[in-house]
């Protein structure tokens, strides 16, 4: 059964009449299609009972079919009113949809109310958000090669990002370079805009790369990932320009001692919580635990960020398939920030990473 039919089969089994599905990543997931939409109005529409359909701006319709999917395509211009016609098309098939189901984790308020609106009559309580969770959390044997191609070309540009750095130099300069040869080389989307921090500015997890210049002994940051058919790698690595002080050395090695012995321990039968304490107890026994300030971990696949999250509280059991990050850090202000990560995959007995660098501390420049 396709990943689509289940979407359906989940439909009827709810007695809905449809599910209106706009996360891009999710319709990606179901039919080969990808677009973001941006102000437009992306949909793909799910029956309990019948084909589905999209519904794209008109300037998307060809790409659609050219993926291959196989059921009616509707597109719109800018000038006509997207609700309405999606309307007037689902009521060709149920004349009088009184049962709708959402992602609503993605839809926004105005949205909502445009189906409502065009939808007076129906609910809208129902949420297909968990169960496509729960789809997408167990990759495929496919998935997972994808997933490994596009670590390698994560490990491509951490070698050449590392080359480029160079006393005098900022940020940015890096950033371009590395992206550049990514570029040359055929790959041409990141996962995320990537990061590249230098010495106290790497204190700030989700600070965005600027033109700080790299000075003689700190540490420098990377986090970045590339996208290989639809599949995306992320990885933090933390790197030596000169000679960090004593305290940069040992932030280092606590958080590389917490990513080695969290990755150990991820396996079939452990729970998120559980994993998420191995990193964190070492951190905070080494006296910096109020530096770590995220969770250790997040889902991938389609997307950089995906359920389930590896942190305190979530008792979901660890099974093969499952792909998600390992990336305990260490941020002290006016200091340094250390993160290391490498995104893994569960197996029957343990786990596999996508990204291959070495975590041992490098000295570049």
């Amino acid at each position: 059964m396709s990943k689509l039919q289940q979407v359906q089969e989940w439909t009827e089994q709810h007695h809905a009449d449809f599910t209106y599905v706009s996360d891009p990543a999710t319709i990606q997931y179901l039919t080969g299609f990808y677009s973001d939409p941006v102000e437009r109005v992306l949909a793909l529409i799910v029956f309990a009972d019948q084909d589905p359909f999209m519904f794209a701006p008109a300037l998307e319709v060809e790409a659609i079919k050219d993926t291959g999917f196989s059921f009616p395509v509707y597109g719109y211009l800018d000038h006509e009113n997207p609700w309405q016609l999606i309307a007037g098309h689902v009521k060709k098939r149920v004349s009088q949809p009184t049962e709708i189901v959402l992602e609503k984790n993605q839809l926004s308020v105005d949205r909502l109310e445009q189906l409502q609106t065009v939808f007076p009559e129906a609910s809208f309580d129902q949420d297909i958000t968990p169960f496509i969770n729960q789809l997408r959390v167990i990759k495929t044997a496919d998935e997972i090669e994808k997933l490994n191609v596009a670590g390698k070309w994560a490990d491509f540009a951490f070698e050449k990002g590392f080359a480029a750095v160079k006393a005098g130099r900022t940020e940015q300069q890096v950033v371009a370079e590395l992206q550049y040869a990514l570029m040359k080389a055929g790959i041409m989307q990141m996962s995320f805009d990537t990061l590249v921090q230098a010495g106290a500015h790497a204190a700030e997890p989700h600070g965005a790369t600027n033109a700080t210049k790299f000075e003689n002994n700190e540490l420098i940051l990377f986090d970045l990932g590339t996208v290989w058919q639809g599949y995306i790698s992320d990885a933090s690595r933390t790197v030596a320009l000169g000679k960090p002080t004593a305290k940069q050395l040992d932030i280092y090695q606590v958080c590389l001692e917490a990513q080695l012995a969290a990755q150990a321990a991820a396996k079939p039968g452990i729970t998120a919580a559980e994993l998420d304490k191995v990193a964190r107890d070492i951190i905070t026994k080494a006296g910096y635990g109020d530096y770590f300030i995220h969770r250790l971990g997040h889902g991938m696949g389609m997307s950089e960020h995906e359920f389930p999250s590896i942190m305190a509280g979530n008792d979901m059991v660890l099974q093969p398939g499952m792909c998600f990050s390992i990336e305990p850090g260490i941020y002290i202000p006016g200091v340094a920030g250390v993160r290391i990560e490498d995104c893994v995959h569960i197996t029957e007995s343990g786990c596999e990473p996508f990204t291959h660098t070495s975590k041992e501390l490098t000295y570049v420049g």
